[in-house]
Parts: structure tokens; C-alpha cells; sequence
């Protein structure tokens, strides 16, 4: 089957051909409807996003609205979300299959905002949100009529989520929401925040909220639009508010709960940025290797050398590792582990974007040396991707932030 419709898709979720088959197979023996599902992804990539991305980048910006809405209508925005809200149902092998397939954007910043708007600010509403606040939020989020943004750090700390001082405060029926936001993606053009606030007094691990905020809301300001060394067409914001009121029935989940259903949505966020980082290394060790084959210097290819070709073979052997463990982890996923931050899955999301922001820097930064001078110019993909690989050790939680959880689990650190 080629190609995939949302039709298509629908009537896939609806047949869960996959949940049928997962006690008798693994989840990454790929089928046709995964591989039709990555070629509609493609088709949109090639037709409406990579035609477009160095203008994008010297814009810095894309017309995010416009795009989310592209794969919205394809049904790519809610891949394992209830059909009750639009979603697909359909389990976590899809999604792999979704994340593979945004490795092939020209830059790291589209597919960044995307995994915002799908994977980082929708765990927590799709888990514990109620029915309104699903049909509030979650369902036209995943039409692509709305653009979403997670709203966690803030201008005077980010890895230190329990130090938070943004606060959510109870006035009759509202909450009225003082403090500022940074660092958030999607930030300048998202219609809703999910926002980590506290909402009470007390520790800190157990004062805290999350709250769906409309940004049309008065008092909610975006302040600033940051410059940033790379991810240039993706939009981060500075994000003020000032007596901000939002109706209380806006919390998701449980008040008091909001630190726990973070570090749930951190373990979400953690695996789909190393599955896209994966991919993107794979993209750029292939490339190199063409280029190498094209390149001739004292008479020979630069892929004939063995010091290039024995050294791109070990960053091959490191990214396969890598992906296996990824697909272990998206294994679990499936078989119904939950994704606790307590649990087994959660210390190997830790691992798996601890080496992803290491490795991406190592591969991009070889890459890059065996272009030679082409490398360093603008024109060059590896150069770009150079800027956009080294957030990946920064955003989500810090390569410290993970050595820290790891080390929680090996017993090595008190909890």
C-alpha cells in the first residue's frame, strides 16, 4: 500500500491490526501500513516543508499554523490518541514510525516544534485530562487548529523544576496566574500553554499544577522572541503573566499533582527527541559518505581513506546501538509499561537522550571535518544540522539532569 489517507488511517485504527499482533511478533517488524503512514509523511515533507526550509531559516520562522494543520488534516497529529478526540488509536510503533520520518526535514526545527505540539504538551491532558478538557484542547490540537507549547522553565532556572515560581492562585472558581516562562517552543505562535504553575503552599514536589492556559488570555504576554545558535525557524518565547485568569476547571488531572505528570511527559519528550536524533545522524552519516565518494584528493576518493571510512563505521555502529535501544524502549512502550518516572522505561529514556546529545554532537561535528571547507558554509546541510545537534544535550533535561537519574537507579545517589 502506498500512500496513506486519512481515511486510510481511520479505517486502520479502527481494524487495530497492530494490538492483534503484538503478542506474537515485535513491534518493529514494520509493516505496510507503517511504511504507508512514513510515505505520507514524506509526501508532505517533499512537498510543503523542505522546498521551503532555507527561507525559513533565514526568516527565522515558519508558518507553523499552516503546516501543523497539513498534517493534521493526514492525521499524523494524534497517532495513538483516543478516536473519541480525533485521534488514531493506534500503538507506539506508529509513532516510532512518525519521529523516523521527520529526520528527513532540511533543519531540526520543524520536526522540534512538531514533537512539541504531539509529545511533550499532550501526555499529561491525554492521561489524566477531563472530557472537557480534552474537547477544549486536546481535539482541535490534534486537527491542527491549534498549535500547543509546554510551559515549564523559567528565566531564573529550567533543569530545577521543583524551584518553579510562577503561581497559579485561587480566586473563587479561577486561578489567577503571576510569573514568567522561557525557553518555549511554539511560544510566539501556540493558542494554549501547558503550564506548570503552583497552585498551593507547601512541598515542593506536591504544590504544583498543571493548567491548560489559552493565549489569547489577558495578562498572558509574549515578551520576547529568542535568537538562538540553531533551531532558527522554530519560535521561542520569553511568555509573561500578570494577573492571568483561567477558569480552575483548566488544571489537568489532580491539583498538586503537576510536578509528577512532568517528569511523565519528560519520559515522552526524552524518547521521541532521541528517535528523531537517530535518524537525523543516520541522514548525515549517508550524506557524508556520498560526499566522500564524490571528493578526490591526492588522486583518490576521501572515502578510500581508511582513517575516514574506519572512523564513519564506528559512529554507524554507535547510532544502530542507539536505535535498539530506542526500540526497546518503544517495546515497553506497547506492551503496556507505564511510563512512570519510577520505572525501568523512565532511567532508559534517561540513557537514551543522555548518549543521543552526545553522540549527534560527535557524529555532526566528524561530519562536518570530512566536508572540509564545504562543511563550514551555509549551503551545506551538515552545517546546519552542526547548530541544530547541540541543544540536544540542553532541552528536555541536561545531559547532569540525566546522569543524575541514571545514577538514581543504579543506587548510586540517595532519592
Amino acid at each position: 500500500m502506498r500512500g496513506l489517507s486519512l481515511w486510510n488511517l481511520r479505517v486502520l485504527a479502527s481494524s487495530r491490526l497492530t494490538k492483534s499482533t503484538l503478542t506474537t511478533k515485535r513491534a518493529f517488524a514494520y509493516t505496510a501500513q507503517h511504511e504507508a503512514l512514513q510515505d505520507t509523511v514524506r509526501k508532505i515533507i517533499d512537498k510543503d516543508i523542505n522546498p521551503n526550509v532555507n527561507q525559513w531559516e533565514e526568516d527565522e520562522d515558519f508558518p507553523s499554523h499552516e503546516i501543523f494543520k497539513i498534517f493534521g488534516n493526514a492525521g499524523l497529529l494524534g497517532i495513538t490518541r483516543e478516536p473519541k478526540y480525533g485521534g488514531l488509536g493506534l500503538d507506539y510503533s506508529y509513532s516510532m514510525a512518525f519521529f523516523e520520518e521527520l529526520a528527513k526535514i532540511d533543519c531540526g526545527g520543524i520536526p522540534t516544534a512538531i514533537t512539541v505540539h504531539t509529545d511533550m504538551a499532550l501526555p499529561a491532558l491525554v492521561n489524566f485530562g477531563s472530557d472537557e478538557l480534552k474537547k477544549t484542547f486536546l481535539e482541535p490540537t490534534i486537527r491542527g487548529d491549534y498549535v500547543a507549547s509546554v510551559a515549564i522553565s523559567e528565566p531564573d532556572g529550567g533543569s530545577d523544576v521543583a524551584a518553579i515560581k510562577t503561581t497559579a492562585k485561587e480566586v473563587g472558581d479561577d486561578l489567577v496566574i503571576n510569573g514568567s516562562k522561557m525557553w518555549i517552543t511554539n511560544g510566539c505562535h501556540s493558542d494554549w500553554l501547558c503550564l506548570l504553575a503552583n497552585t498551593s503552599e507547601g512541598k515542593p514536589h506536591r504544590n504544583k499544577s498543571l493548567i491548560c492556559v489559552p493565549k489569547s488570555t489577558k495578562g498572558v504576554t509574549v515578551s520576547k522572541r529568542i535568537k538562538k545558535m540553531g533551531l532558527r525557524c522554530s519560535d521561542t518565547a520569553l511568555i509573561y503573566f500578570e494577573d492571568a485568569r483561567v477558569p480552575k476547571s483548566y488544571i489537568i488531572g489532580e491539583a498538586g499533582q503537576g510536578f509528577t505528570y512532568q517528569m511523565l511527559q519528560f519520559v515522552d519528550e526524552r524518547v521521541c527527541a532521541s528517535v528523531v536524533a537517530v535518524h537525523q545522524m543516520q541522514r548525515l552519516i549517508d550524506e557524508t559518505i556520498e560526499f566522500c565518494r564524490q571528493r578526490k584528493t591526492f588522486g583518490k576518493a576521501l572515502i578510500d581513506n581508511q582513517l575516514i571510512h574506519f572512523r564513519l563505521a564506528e559512529l554507524k555502529s554507535e547510532v544502530e546501538l542507539l536505535k535498539s535501544l530506542n526500540h526497546r524502549i518503544a517495546d515497553m512502550i506497547i506492551a503496556g509499561e507505564n511510563m512512570d518516572h519510577g520505572c525501568n522505561s523512565a532511567m532508559l529514556a534517561a540513557v537514551s537522550k543522555l548518549k543521543a546529545g552526545r553522540l549527534i554532537r560527535e557524529v555532526a561535528d566528524t561530519c562536518l571535518q570530512y566536508f572540509g571547507g564545504m562543511g563550514y558554509s551555509s549551503e551545506m546541510l551538515v552545517e546546519r544540522f552542526y547548530r541544530d545537534a547541540r541543544v540536544m544535550s540542553i532541552a528536555g533535561g541536561a545531559d547532569e539532569i540525566m546522569i543524575g537519574i541514571i545514577a538514581k537507579f543504579m543506587g548510586t545517589l540517595s532519592r
